[in-house]
Order: structure tokens, then C-alpha cells, then sequence
């Protein structure tokens, strides 16, 4: 379990994901160790076996770890409740920072100087109530808000790159193959297969 809200523990969680309990999208993410991929609590497919599980309180966190999103139940869409509310009030306002882009153009020690502590000290308070330093946080945002708009908009892939905070193309590239293991372009085609969720979305094969 990495960075999870408090009142969350692993069997809330293990709960809450089989139940595909909506009052806990966003909460928590979970890890399937057998094919690294990590979903929404609500994910359609099958659920996974509970030794096979684990959980983590950000994407950052689970993409820290290995994993990557799932194409069917699309982490970049969870509601937004994420790991480090009610948490250290300088971990929230980092958050609130990054998610307004302040890392595309600032420094993390920027970040830090702005939010009145050391970057060794602002790393640790990151890791212990997000599961990921302020950089992953950062990049995670980016590509999940590249990935919104890639589904959502008819934009260039170029002109996405920038408005989801990329300083260049390739940094999109990179960051779209390293976290998806394909190139942006592949997605242009596969709207339907990562389609938001529904309450009537089928149980696909199981994600053992």
C-alpha cells in the first residue's frame, strides 16, 4: 500500500474495489502484480484475485511502481478525490500547485520555496501521503491530461503536446511510450476501447 488516505487500509480497499463501490473512485488505485496493470476501484473487467493485489493512494504512485493504466476504466478520468485529501495541509496546496500546471515552467525546488519548506523535506512529505515525488505527480498529470484531450478533442497531436504542459513533441512521445508502451498516435484509433465507464459496461475477461 502506497501513500492511501487515511481510513483506507488494505482490506477496505480489497473490499471496495470487488464491490465496484463508486464512493471510492479516486481514492485509491489498484495494482494487479500478474499483469501490472492498475485500475479505478469501478473497473469493468473481472476483478482480480486478492493475493494478486495491491493498492496505492496516486496513479503517480502506481506508475512509481510498474504499472500502467488500464484502457478500460481510464485512471486519467477518476472523479476527482484523490489520496491526499485531508492530508498535510503543504502536500494538498502542492497538489493544488501542480495540478495548475506550476511544474511545466518551475523547478520542484521552486515548488518548495513557494510552499515555505526545504525539497528534501517537501520529497519526504510527497512520498509518505502520495506514494511519488513531486516530479512524478507532475508527469502523471501531464499525460493523463494529454490523454483526455486526445479522446475528447479532434486537436493535432502536437498542438495536445503543448496544452497538457510538454515542452517538445518528443518529451510527448517519451512519456506517452513509457507509461503506455505506444506512441499517442495508436490512441487515435482506440476511442472506443477506452470509452468513460458506464453503470451498464459488460464484465469482461478476468484481470487475474
Amino acid at each position: 500500500m502506497t501513500g492511501l488516505p487515511p481510513g483506507l487500509d488494505w482490506d477496505v480497499c480489497d473490499r471496495a474495489r470487488l464491490a465496484r463501490d463508486r464512493a471510492f473512485d479516486g481514492a485509491f488505485f489498484t495494482g494487479v502484480r500478474t499483469t501490472r496493470i492498475y485500475c479505478r476501484p469501478v473497473c469493468p473487467v473481472r476483478p482480480a484475485r486478492s493475493a494478486n493485489v495491491v493498492f496505492f493512494g496516486s496513479a503517480a504512485a502506481a506508475e512509481r511502481a510498474g504499472f500502467r493504466p488500464c484502457l478500460r476504466c481510464r485512471p486519467e478520468t477518476a472523479p476527482g478525490s484523490p489520496a491526499w485529501s485531508g492530508t498535510a495541509t503543504t502536500v494538498a496546496r502542492g497538489m493544488r500547485l501542480i495540478e495548475e500546471g506550476f511544474l511545466d515552467e518551475a523547478s520542484v525546488a521552486e515548488l518548495a520555496d513557494r510552499l515555505g519548506v526545504g525539497p528534501r523535506h517537501l520529497l519526504r512529505l510527497f512520498l509518505r501521503h502520495t506514494g511519488a515525488p513531486p516530479s512524478e505527480i507532475a508527469a502523471t498529470r501531464r499525460v493523463q491530461a494529454a490523454k483526455r484531450l486526445i479522446d475528447q478533442t479532434a486537436m493535432g497531436l502536437s498542438d495536445i503536446a503543448f496544452a497538457a504542459g510538454f515542452r517538445s513533441v518528443r518529451r510527448f512521445n517519451d512519456a506517452f511510450r513509457a507509461t503506455y508502451g505506444r506512441p499517442p498516435s495508436s490512441f487515435r484509433g482506440a476511442i472506443q476501447q477506452c470509452r468513460p465507464v458506464s453503470r451498464t459496461e459488460p464484465i469482461l475477461r478476468e484481470n487475474a
